[in-house]
């Protein structure tokens, strides 16, 4: 697909799932970077969140939006901190980079920030293999742990959180996406004041620009099956945008110089590249769901019903986190 925009003369890809395709991805455009000066590509990352991406393998082709696996655990672990009553935790990810590394670092902050809080599971699944997460469930219960924390996305997150519920686990799930793709959806009441997410921005921040911003989008796409919108992907078009004018072009390379320098604002949420190791640095949010309508929670999520009420803000400066990035920039 890569060789398919190229040849069709593309000087910029997206993409975001998955951490594993990305790293594939970076790989392909350094060397075809490097083969082809005339014909550079740009690579914008809207979702893939292993950490290796902006440090041991950060590329200067490479620009990620999202927010990191382990800038996204800080904030978690920030409501983790807060809870006394916990005292045993279960760590669950999907086997692969990304799984890997939220588990690495699940048990590298709780050892430093909550070492009280026994890790009573940890274990790795394939991804998007498994069909029935009830052994899994009943491993989960049996182990007395009283939360859950994962970085498990789409059926691996739903059918997780289905087969807790029917197994009769009662504790909370500290999610990284627990609030989009029919998870709010699939777990319905079970969920109420117990499944956590974090993300760049959730549409229930209590500010006038932001409610306005979401409001605009659901009056533009009202079907349910639409309700897909994460401000840090409006980020990266505006700041594509702003380096396009300020290349006066489509040049990769002038491109990536101009995007080093995106400081762009939209509703109310300002990101800015850090050129060192091309991260965006940007607030975080944490919610809790809950029912539509409850204090908080004037949006739903997917038509679900359910939404999240914002329960800890995260300034881009608290957000942010040191990198190991040792760039290799083309000469001119």
């Amino acid at each position: 697909m890569l060789r398919a925009a190229i040849d069709s003369d593309a000087r910029v890809v997206l993409q975001g799932n998955s951490s594993s395709a990305a790293a594939a991805l970076i790989d392909a455009i350094d060397k075809h970077n490097a083969r082809e000066p005339r014909r550079q590509v740009l690579f914008l990352n809207y979702s893939a969140v292993d950490p290796a991406l902006t440090n041991a393998a950060c590329s200067f082709w490479h620009f990620r939006f999202d927010a990191h696996a382990d800038m996204r655990m800080t904030a978690l672990m920030q409501l983790i901190e807060d809870d006394p009553q916990l005292a045993r935790i279960y760590v669950i990810g999907q086997d692969y980079s990304f799984g890997h590394a939220v588990l690495r670092e699940a048990r590298r902050q709780l050892g430093m920030r909550r070492p009280d809080v026994a890790i009573v599971g940890d274990e790795l699944h394939p991804v998007g293999r498994v069909k029935d997460f009830m052994p899994y469930a009943l491993k989960i219960k049996a182990s007395g742990a009283q939360a859950v924390l994962t970085g498990n996305w789409g059926n691996d997150l739903t059918l997780l959180v289905k087969a807790a519920r029917d197994a009769g686990f009662d504790g909370r799930f500290y999610t990284f996406y627990g609030n989009a793709l029919g998870v709010p959806a699939a777990i319905g009441e079970a969920g109420i004041g117990k499944v956590v997410a974090v993300a760049d921005w959730l549409p229930n921040l209590p500010t006038p620009e932001s409610a306005a911003f979401y409001r605009a989008f659901r009056q533009r796409f009202p079907r349910p099956q639409d309700d897909y919108v994460h401000l840090r992907m409006q980020l990266m078009i505006e700041a594509l945008a702003q380096a396009i004018e300020r290349a006066g072009g489509d040049d990769a390379l002038a491109l990536a110089q101009a995007l080093e320098q995106a400081d762009v604002t939209l509703a109310g949420q300002r990101g800015r590249m850090r050129a060192d190791d091309h991260q965006f640095q940007q607030p975080l949010a944490v919610g809790v769901m809950e029912r539509q309508g409850a204090p908080g929670v004037p949006f739903d999520v997917e038509g679900s019903g359910y939404g999240f009420r914002v329960v800890r803000r995260i300034d881009a400066r608290s957000a942010s986190m040191a990198h190991s990035c040792r760039m290799a920039r083309p000469v001119p």
